[in-house]
């Protein structure tokens, strides 16, 4: 079978430079003893090294001519070392063609947690971010390629021009690392901006200390009005009337979303939280 030809509509970009595809697929190794699935193998760039390590690996591609060619090249699944949970050879089964943002997460391998692994579509990194933090118990660690743009964000510090929304909801479950960059020239077609590998190991928090939905719906309310100070974006969260005297006092209300640590929006949210069952 002829190779796949990268389609703009679902953002492609193939990586070509085995050296760093290896590199990436060795980042789930922080990880290990548990399954590994891949979004958007493409042509198995990282899938060849995925499946050599001694762990159950699944795919899932929504581009309908990668599968065939996955299936195609993976067919064989005794040279390709590709095993199932008990430990014999497994059949293509294991590439799965679905939208991963459609996915019931907890049946990819029967409710057991996995690492989740890719060079991600840029387009829609974000939402796959996002719904896994929806799936946050059922996935340990994530490793993978972004725009570096995007890494930068969700591994920002307090004070960073770059801290916000996503590096807020991120860190709040998460421990990010930026790996490495890696530059467009390795890429068929190339990005129009540099890519960084991450890595996001759950950290010890069980319980945030506040209402999770809540948290977020402040975290995007004052980062959508991140140059003004906390006083006057978190008005926008009391539709229903307003707080009592002296809410907004006090040396926290000075501050803009980017000066905040997790634990302060943390204390922000239950500060919100008791206001509004006060109205």
């Amino acid at each position: 079978m002829r190779q796949v030809k990268p389609k703009k509509n679902l953002g492609q970009h193939f990586l070509t430079d085995l050296n760093i595809a290896k590199r990436i697929a060795d980042t789930v190794d922080a990880c290990p003893d548990i399954p590994v699935l891949e979004i958007g193998p493409g042509m198995g760039v990282l899938t060849q090294y995925l499946v050599t390590k001694p762990r159950e690996v699944k795919v899932v591609e929504i581009d309908r001519e990668s599968v065939a060619y996955l299936r195609e090249h993976y067919s064989r699944s005794e040279e390709c070392g590709v095993r199932s949970e008990d430990g014999s050879s497994a059949s293509t089964d294991w590439i799965i063609s679905a939208d991963f943002l459609r996915m019931d997460l907890s049946a990819v391998f029967g409710g057991r947690q996995f690492v989740l692994t890719g060079n991600y579509p840029y387009d829609i990194s974000s939402q796959i971010f996002f719904k896994m933090l929806d799936n946050k118990e059922l996935i340990p660690c994530c490793t993978g390629m972004i725009q570096r743009e995007v890494a930068l964000r969700m591994a920002a510090e307090p004070g960073n021009k770059q801290y916000g929304i996503l590096s807020v909801l991120m860190q709040a479950w998460y421990d990010v690392e930026y790996l490495f960059t890696v530059d467009e020239n390795v890429f068929n077609p190339p990005p129009k901006v540099k890519s960084a590998v991450i890595r996001m190991t759950r950290n010890n928090t069980d319980d945030l200390g506040c209402d999770w939905l809540l948290f977020k719906r402040l975290v995007k309310t004052v980062f959508n009005q991140r140059r003004k100070m906390l006083r006057v974006s978190l008005r926008q969260m009391f539709t229903g009337g307003q707080p009592r005297a002296g809410f907004y006092d006090g040396e926290m209300m000075t501050k803009r979303p980017e000066q905040l640590s997790i634990s302060q929006f943390v204390e922000l949210t239950n500060m919100v939280a008791e206001e509004m069952n006060s109205i």
